[in-house]
Parts: structure tokens; sequence; C-alpha cells
């Protein structure tokens, strides 16, 4: 049962780490524009994001396991699809399907554990659990880079196929059915389709702004309108999807600002740095990958030591020190120009940026807990969960526009020092919605786009450093309860 578990939870936090790492070649291969690209990640985790809660609650209301094979069998048929996908829309639409099996699987998962295991048991279940997926969120970009370089990008998602099968296999041979048979609760269907359009909207007229600025206000207009039904809805219903009431809570509001801030600048970042490790610095998919493994070995080290500084010195030291050194990490980022050697730039920034997350992500998990009476913990950290996907979900498209509007600025003032022939300003006007990614043979406009891309990138790691630095702000907002309130139990 639990290998279950683990299995499909590590197709779903694989994908999310590797794909970032294939989006150079499959740019290439696809001769896909920077916009499509942002959508490849976008669908992906627009789905996963909108429908997490109502994943969690259709398995507890009509069958864990039934809904939790039913993800996985979606997200191995949108794995299938993207392994194949002759285009980049079809592989958008195919990315998209992956989200929505993982809305399912993941909170299936653990939901599987909880009813499986008594509650002497469950923690520790959970804690192997929590191990294996961190080791293969480790291994997931190396591998995915190697296979990137050495057999196709195709594979990264087709290798998900065979590891569905064998979870389904043990699935049905291993778990018992269970749901919560005191429940009176109904799906939310309406919030979550308000939720998913009003948010799809919104990161449609972020990612295309640049490209055609009427139609993107208008739809973000129209986003803000949907997620403003969505919470009029949520206010209204008996069985809402994100009970507004939760937010009354200082203490769970804070908590959730922060991961909206901190994830959301990290979530930025790792979508653009292998773009610019890859494209610009010219490291392979394997070195790209592996990149961040330091920061991934320090959030496994020593995140169980930052959980127990909760309760020593409660909830606010670590949730301000930890995004404040993490935005450490972001502004040594600056230091990734052309060229960028990997021990002297790219390495102390990833190594800082982990020693920060390492410092906030367990105690922020434990204040989320704790923010709410226990009986409603499930519940917290299925909201925090996802904030942090949405949090992502709109910085990868709102930096976009940032990293565009920096990389035209530049561009712009390179080529007006050059002179170009009507060829080569023909070929840069076909290949320029590339950015980095673009198809230029002269080495001198070659060189141009890289600074470019270079200066719209650092653009962004400003924004993602101050998002950080408010993120430390906004653990201030947390109560003197939460921040004592471990050290007031007895020994």
């Amino acid at each position: 049962m639990l290998a279950a578990t683990i299995l499909a939870s590590s197709m779903a936090f694989i994908d999310g780490t590797v794909v970032n790492v294939a989006l150079p070649a499959l740019q290439a291969d696809l001769h896909a524009t920077a916009n499509s690209l942002q959508w490849v990640v976008e669908a992906y985790a627009l789905f996963l994001a909108s429908l997490l809660l109502l994943g969690g609650s259709a398995g507890d209301l009509y069958g864990r396991r039934r809904f939790f094979v039913f993800g996985v069998i979606v997200f191995a048929s949108g794995s299938m699809c993207c392994g194949f996908a002759p285009t980049i829309g079809v592989l958008i639409g195919a990315r998209a399907l992956q989200g929505v099996g993982a809305a399912f699987l993941v909170p299936g998962s653990l939901a599987i554990i909880s009813a499986s295991f008594p509650a002497s048991e469950s923690g520790a279940a959970i804690g192997i659990w929590s191990g294996f997926t961190a080791i293969t969120s480790a291994i997931g970009p190396v591998l995915g880079g190697w296979l990137v370089q050495h057999v196709s990008w195709r594979w990264v998602f087709s290798i998900n196929v065979p590891m569905a099968v064998a979870v389904v296999w043990l699935a049905h041979s291993h778990i018992d059915e269970s749901r919560d048979e005191k429940s009176n609760r109904r799906i939310d269907w309406l919030g979550a389709i308000l939720v998913t359009l009003g948010l799809g909207a919104v990161t449609f007229s972020l990612i295309q702004a640049s490209a055609n600025r009427t139609a993107a206000r208008w739809c973000g207009l129209l986003g803000l309108a949907l997620i403003a039904l969505f919470g009029l809805v949520e206010v209204r219903s008996t069985s809402p999807m994100i009970s507004p009431k939760l937010f009354r809570s200082k203490d769970f509001a804070g908590t959730n600002l922060l991961t909206l801030m901190l994830y959301g600048a990290f979530g930025g970042v790792l979508y653009f740095l292998p773009l610019e490790l890859i494209q610009v610095q010219h490291y392979s998919a394997t070195e790209a990958g592996a990149s961040l493994l330091p920061m991934i070995l320090l959030i496994s080290l020593f995140s169980r030591w930052s959980g127990g500084l909760i309760a020593r010195s409660g909830a606010r030291l670590p949730l301000t020190l930890g995004p404040l050194i993490a935005a450490g990490g972001f502004l040594l980022m600056l230091r990734c120009g052309l060229p960028a050697p990997y021990w002297t730039t790219v390495f102390p920034a990833v190594l800082t940026l982990g020693f920060g997350l390492a410092l906030t992500v367990a105690p922020l998990t434990t204040a989320v807990m704790q923010s709410l009476p226990a009986a409603e913990a499930g519940v917290a950290s299925g909201v925090n969960n996802a904030v942090s996907r949405i949090a992502s979900l709109l910085t990868v498209a709102g930096f976009g526009l940032v990293l565009t509007a920096g990389f035209n600025r530049s561009l712009d003032g390179a080529i007006q020092q050059m002179a170009m022939s009507s060829t080569d300003r023909q070929v840069l006007a076909r290949e320029r919605s590339k950015l980095a990614g673009a198809d230029i043979d002269d080495s001198q406009l070659r060189l141009a786009i890289d600074k470019a891309f270079v200066v719209g990138f650092h653009d962004v790691i400003w924004i993602s450093a101050t998002l950080a630095i408010l993120g430390a702000c906004s653990a201030q907002i947390l109560s003197a309860k939460c921040v004592a309130s471990t050290l007031a139990e007895p020994n």
C-alpha cells in the first residue's frame, strides 16, 4: 500500500521538477514561442492548483482508492499524450490532462495513508512517504536532464506510463477502499469551475499581455470578476471548497500570505533558471538538472532540525530569518551574467537559497497546522498546498511578462548600435518571440540576445528577492499564540 502511494506521488513530484529542464529541448523540437513554453508549465499548474481541494473531497466522499486510481490513470494518459505530442498545442492540452490527474492522486495518496494506518503509526508512515518523495524530487531533475541529453525530452513524460501501471496493480491488490461515512458534505462543482476559469483567465492575460494587450486586458478583468464571484459563492455555500471563515484566523492568513510570497518567488525563478543555464550559459540538460541538487539536499537534511526549532523559539523567528536568507540566495543569482561558472556563481546562490528554504519549510507547515483547530488540520494543509501551487502559477506567468519586457528593452538598445542586414532583421523578427531559444547564426546578434535574456532574468530576480522579503514581513502578522503555542506545552 505504502509503495503505491509513494510511487504515484513520485510521478507528480518528479514531473513538476523535471519538465523545467526539458523546456529548452522541446522548444527547439516543436518550434515553440516563449509564451507557448510557459503554457507547457502553466496548463499543468492551473488544473492542479484549481482542483486539488476538489480531488481530496471527492476521495473522502466517494472512495479514496477509486479516485486515487482515477487520478493515476488520467495522469498516465496525459503523460502518454505528452510523449507523442506532434505540436506544442497538443502538448499543452496533454499537460492540462496531467494536471487534472495529479489533482486527484496527490491528495488521495496521503488520505489513503491516514485511513490505512492507526493514529500511532500514521506519523511514521507519512514520514516514510515524505522521505521517499524528497529523494525522488532530488533525483528527478538529474535523471530528467540525462534523458533529455542522451535520449529525448519525450521520455521525461513517457517514463510515467509503466510506473502508473504498477501503481494501479498495487492499488487494486493491496489497498482497501475507504471513505468518510459520517460526512454530509457535497462536492463544490460550481466553485471548482469558477476558480479554474478565473485563474485561467488571469494567467492568460499575464502571458499574452506582451502579444495582445487589448485581449489580455479584457481577459484579466474577466478572470478577476470570476474569482470575485467564486468568493461570493464560497461565502454562501453550505459546502464550500475553501471556506472564507478559515481566513478569520490571523495566523492562518499570515502563514498563507507568507506561502504566497515565498513559493511564488521560488516557483518563478525555478522556471526561468534552467532556461538561463541551458540556452544562455550552455549547460547540458544533465548539468542544469543537477545544479539544484544542493538546494534539495539541504531542505531534506535540515527540515527535521528546523521543524524542531519552532518548539524552542516559536514560529516567528524561523519564518522571518528563512525568507530573508532565501532573498539573499536570490540576490546572489544576480552574479549569473556572461559567463556564469557554476561553482563561483550558481552554487553559492543555490546553497544560500536552499538553507533559507530549509529554515522555512518545516516551521511554515507546522505553523499552518497550528493556526486552526486540530479537527481542521487536513483542510489547513490542503488550502496551504493549493496556495503554494497558485503562487507558482501566477508568478511564472507574471515573471514571463517582466522578463520579456527587460529582454526587449535590452535587445532594442543593442540592435540600434549594430549594422544589420535586411535578412538578419527578418530572421530576428521571426525568432524574437522565442527569447533565448531563438535560432540565430550571427554571433554578434546571438550575444546580444543572450545578454538581453540575462537582463530580463535579473529583473525577475529583483522581484523574487522583494517577494521573499515581504514574506518575512508577513511573519510579523503571526500572533503571540502562534509564536508561543509549542512553548506552553508541558514536557
